[in-house]
């Protein structure tokens, strides 16, 4: 899930690891198709969406990296 915060922040919850990070990185101004990256450091491809798709909101993204977890 995709949500922004009353002070304007983005983050990221990932419900299989119970885990919410802030966005600190997106590759595309609009976020939509390409990567994030957490607060740990792992990065996301996120679903090609219109730019002013509402949030919060439900994605399928795909974890391509991850930095801070030894699994």
């Amino acid at each position: 899930m995709i949500r922004r915060s009353h002070e304007g922040i983005l983050s990221a919850y990932v419900p299989k690891k119970d885990l919410e990070e802030p966005i600190v990185d997106c590759e595309r101004p609009e976020m939509w198709g390409g990567r994030i990256t957490l607060a740990n450091g792992w990065q996301l491809a996120l679903p090609e969406m219109s730019a002013d798709t509402t949030l919060p909101i439900t994605v399928e993204a795909k974890l391509l990296r991850e930095e801070s977890t030894s699994e």
